[in-house]
């Protein structure tokens, strides 16, 4: 593609429009550009609730498939990269995943996390070595993102994963993208032209966040990474994390704190099994066995328990 391909393209874009009505914006006191930000900003919601039932649809068919033991997979170059990257690094502590079960791809690898790396957006072919690296599976997800849904990274990894038989994911911030084209479910969150022109760091990028907050929260619920809204499955790993998990097993049990102690030395600190423990008042081996054969699911385990 040559340089004026590329303008012309970029050019037919939204995400890309350039909005004459704010051409003085730098001259603006800086309290009328916040407040002209965080007007932009509140129309983003808006614009996912149009997705919806399309987002839910890919939780359904994501969390089917890591049932089986599947993976989820971010792909993306620059911030779109990122944002994958940050999803996927918070579901370990906060789901108590394995980090190999969320992953998140970014085009020119950790480097591209803090600096630019040339040219690897633009690489659709890094994008299938990328994936071939993790041995891609048909029980896999891959989610390809893309602010103008174009990026030849996010492209071609949804069209190589799709190839392999995974199950494919393309969130985009235009309309009629090569991105979601591509993809067995695609996402199209329209945000219009951003505050500084092209910057799709700005209502792009938080559409996308919203919407892979989406994606890997309400998996994890499917999955029964949690119970009602609690975090039980979290990974108390420093002090704040194992007063959070002591304050969810009072949560949902209502115990007192000399309870609480003895249920989670029983359980070796998992909060799921400490619950348990509780609820079906039954030791610690006990309830790790009621939740292994519930798959994980602490509900399930309660109905066996009591059944």
């Amino acid at each position: 593609m040559t340089a004026h391909d590329l303008r012309s393209q970029l050019a037919s874009l939204t995400t890309e429009a350039f909005r004459p009505e704010l051409a003085d914006i730098d001259r603006l006191p800086t309290l009328d550009i916040a407040r002209l930000m965080n007007a932009e900003d509140a129309g983003v919601p808006a614009a996912v609730a149009g997705q919806l039932p399309r987002i839910s649809a890919a939780i359904d068919a994501v969390a089917a498939r890591m049932t089986r033991g599947g993976r989820l997979i971010y792909a993306g170059a620059g911030t779109a990269g990122r944002l994958g990257v940050l999803d996927a690094s918070e579901c370990p502590p906060t789901f108590n995943t394995d980090p190999a079960q969320v992953v998140g791809l970014i085009a020119g690898g950790p480097e591209a996390m803090v600096s630019s790396v040339e040219g690897a957006e633009d690489s659709g072919e890094l994008a299938r070595a990328d994936l071939d690296a993790l041995k891609l599976t048909a029980e896999d997800s891959v989610v390809g993102i893309s602010a103008s849904g174009r990026t030849p990274y996010a492209v071609g990894a949804v069209e190589h994963a799709r190839a392999q038989g995974a199950l494919t994911i393309g969130v985009a911030c235009n309309e009629h993208s090569a991105l979601a084209a591509a993809a067995e479910h695609g996402i199209e969150i329209v945000v219009g032209p951003e505050l500084i022109t092209g910057s799709t760091r700005l209502k792009a990028g938080t559409a996308q966040k919203l919407v892979l907050n989406m994606l890997s929260t309400i998996t994890m619920i499917r999955l029964g990474k949690t119970y009602g809204n609690l975090m039980v499955d979290v990974r108390a790993s420093n002090a704040k994390l194992r007063a959070r998990s002591r304050r969810i097993v009072a949560l949902a049990t209502g115990a007192g704190d000399p309870e609480i102690e003895r249920a989670l030395t029983e359980s070796g600190g998992e909060v799921k099994t400490a619950i348990l423990v509780l609820l079906a008042d039954v030791d610690g081996p006990a309830a790790a066995r009621l939740l292994e054969d519930s798959g994980g699911h602490l509900r399930a385990a309660l109905a066996r328990a009591s059944g």
